[in-house]
């Protein structure tokens, strides 16, 4: 089990000072991660090719209900947070109940944060506290919506 990747924000906070001062590279992503599909892990390839950590932020249980209704997650934060834990290009898991990581990337102030290409450059929230802003193409067809839409047409 990979639950040592799993910190909580003060946590998180200590590690990246010895990280920065090592002078290693932090990226960060964040979402929801409810049910785990291509595109998902596409992007997470992808964000870890920019950095030498990467500390993804998790969105907690509360937060999803809070953006994509009471129907969601599917999958219970503990969970998520375990089955990411155990891919290998994710350093670091670390879960927040707002809405947004603004608060997380603010403490953490990573070099880069990566996002997906849906988000344009003036809607990525923590944008203020990084080096650089790298948006990744989605992998066409997938998303968790897509997913429980044809669960639901079984």
């Amino acid at each position: 089990m990979n639950s040592s990747k799993i910190k909580s924000t003060d946590q998180i906070s200590k590690i990246i000072i010895k990280i920065k001062k090592s002078g290693k590279k932090v990226v960060f992503t964040n979402g929801c991660f409810d049910i785990l599909h291509i595109g998902h892990i596409k992007l997470l390839e992808k964000a870890k090719s920019f950095g030498d950590i990467l500390i993804l932020g998790l969105n907690s249980d509360s937060s999803v209900r809070k953006i994509k209704g009471n129907s969601r997650p599917i999958i219970p934060e503990k969970e998520r947070a375990e089955i990411l834990a155990s891919l290998c290009m994710i350093d670091y898991i670390v879960k927040f109940s707002e809405p947004t990581p603004h608060n997380l990337i603010k403490k953490i102030k990573p070099d880069i944060l990566v996002k997906g290409s849906d988000w344009k450059n003036g809607e990525i929230v923590g944008s203020e506290f990084v080096k650089k802003i790298v948006r990744i193409p989605l992998v066409k067809g997938h998303s968790t919506t897509k997913i429980i839409e044809r669960l639901k047409n079984l």
